[in-house]
C-alpha cells in the first residue's frame, strides 16, 4: 500500500447528487449554470433530495414545509445566549446549536428513510433562523421569528436585518445559495459521510460536517478573502499588497482549486453580483480590486479565482458581518450534506481506509528500571 496526500485523485465512493466533469459541475446531472440563472434555492434542494425537479405543487409543498419548521426551540436560544459572543466564532455557535437541536428531535435515533428525510427537512428549515438569530443577538437584539410567505433566500435576509430585502437582494442571495449547495466529495461532505457510514444520526453527521467547514481552507477562505480586501483598503493598494505576499510566500485566498484547473464555473456567477451590487451600495471599488487582483493572479501565478474569491464581495455588499460568510455557506452546503448523508444511508458500508504506516520499525519493548 502507498498512502495519497491528502487523498488527491482517490476515488472513495460512487454518487447521483453531482459531478465535475471537464470543469462543469453538475446537480443530478443539470449544470449548475442554468440552475443558477433560472432556478430557485428550494427546487435545488427538492432536486438534491429527489432526484428530479419538483413540479408546482410539489415546489409549493415542499416550500410550505420548510417555511413551517423554521422555528427553533426557545432552549436554542437561550442556550446562544449562554455564551461569550464577543470572542466565539460564529461556526462554533452553529455547530454546538446543530447538535442541540438534535437533543429536542424526539426522530433524532430513528433512522428509517421516512424519519430522516423528515429530519433532513427540519434541519435545512432552522439553519438560516440559528445562523440570524444568533448574529442579532450578539449584537444585543432579539431574533426575528421566520415568516412563512418569504422564500427561503428572502426569509434569511428578513431575520438577520428585520426588514425585507429588495428584490435584487434576495437574487443574488438565491444565486449564492445554488451554487454552494453541493460539490462533489468535498472535505466537509466526506466527513459527514465517514460520520454517518458508523450509522450515526444525522446530527451526528451535519455537526461533523460544520466542524470540517469551519477550517480556513475549506468554507472559511470567503471570509479570508474579505479579510484581505480590507487591509488592502484601495485599488492603488493592490500591487504593493500582493507583491509583498509573493515575496513572503503568503497564500492568496480564493484562488485555486484542486478539482477545477480551467477555473471553477460558480466564480463568474458571483463576480457578475458583486458588480452590481457593489455599485448598488456605493462601494464599486471593492469589486475593482478583486478585479485587479484577478488580474495579476492569473498573470503571475496562472491562478483563476474559486467560488469564495467573489462570494465575499456579494455578502458584504448585502451587510452580512464577515465573520457570518462561512456559516451561510454552511445553511447552502446542508442541502447537499443532508442529501449525500441520506444516500450514504440508502447503501451503507463503513468507511475504514488503511494508513501507510511510516514510523520505527519492530522495536524491543526495555522496562522502566532499564530505560
Amino acid at each position: 500500500m502507498t498512502a495519497t496526500k491528502g487523498l488527491e485523485g482517490v476515488v472513495a465512493t460512487t454518487t447521483t447528487i453531482s459531478s465535475i466533469i471537464d470543469s462543469v459541475l453538475r446537480y443530478k446531472g443539470y449544470n449548475v449554470d442554468e440552475l443558477a440563472t433560472k432556478s430557485t434555492f428550494e427546487e435545488v434542494v427538492y432536486l438534491l433530495w429527489h432526484d428530479k425537479l419538483p413540479n408546482q405543487n410539489e415546489l409549493d409543498t415542499f416550500k410550505k414545509e420548510l417555511a413551517e419548521n423554521a422555528e427553533v426551540p426557545d432552549e436554542v436560544f437561550r442556550q446562544l445566549k449562554a455564551f461569550p459572543l464577543n470572542n466565539t466564532h460564529p461556526m462554533a455557535v452553529l455547530r454546538t446549536s446543530v447538535s442541540t437541536l438534535g437533543i429536542f428531535d424526539s426522530e433524532a435515533d430513528e433512522m428509517n428513510e421516512e424519519a430522516n428525510k423528515a429530519k433532513a427537512l427540519r434541519i435545512q428549515a432552522k439553519l438560516p433562523t440559528i445562523v440570524a438569530g444568533f448574529a442579532r443577538i450578539r449584537d444585543g437584539k432579539d431574533p426575528v421569528a421566520p415568516r412563512k410567505d418569504l422564500s427561503f433566500p428572502a426569509n434569511f435576509l428578513y431575520m438577520l436585518n428585520d426588514k425585507e430585502p429588495e428584490e435584487i437582494e434576495v437574487r443574488a442571495f438565491n444565486k449564492a445559495l445554488i451554487l454552494h449547495a453541493d460539490h462533489e466529495l468535498n472535505a466537509s461532505t466526506f466527513t459527514a459521510r465517514v460520520c454517518v457510514a458508523t450509522l450515526s444520526d444525522i446530527y451526528s453527521g451535519i455537526t461533523s460536517a460544520i466542524g470540517a467547514l469551519k477550517g480556513p481552507l475549506h468554507g472559511g477562505a470567503n471570509e479570508q478573502v474579505m479579510k484581505m480586501l480590507t487591509e488592502i483598503g484601495t485599488v492603488d493598494h493592490v500591487d504593493e499588497y500582493l507583491e509583498k505576499a509573493f515575496a513572503n510566500k503568503e497564500k492568496i485566498m480564493g484562488f485555486g482549486h484542486r478539482v477545477y484547473k480551467t477555473g471553477d464555473p460558480r466564480a463568474k456567477h458571483l463576480k457578475e453580483m458583486s458588480e452590481k451590487l457593489t455599485k448598488k451600495t456605493g462601494e464599486p471599488e471593492l469589486y475593482e480590486m478583486c478585479v485587479k487582483i484577478e488580474d495579476i493572479m492569473k498573470k503571475e501565478k496562472g491562478l483563476l479565482p474559486n467560488v469564495d474569491f467573489y462570494s465575499a464581495s456579494v455578502y458584504h455588499a448585502l451587510g452580512i458581518q464577515h465573520d457570518l460568510f462561512t456559516p451561510i455557506f454552511a445553511i447552502s452546503r446542508a442541502s447537499g450534506w443532508l442529501a449525500h448523508i441520506l444516500e450514504q444511508y440508502s447503501d451503507n458500508r463503513l468507511i475504514r481506509p488503511r494508513a501507510d504506516y511510516v514510523g520505527p520499525e519492530a522495536r524491543e519493548y526495555t522496562p522502566i528500571e532499564n530505560r
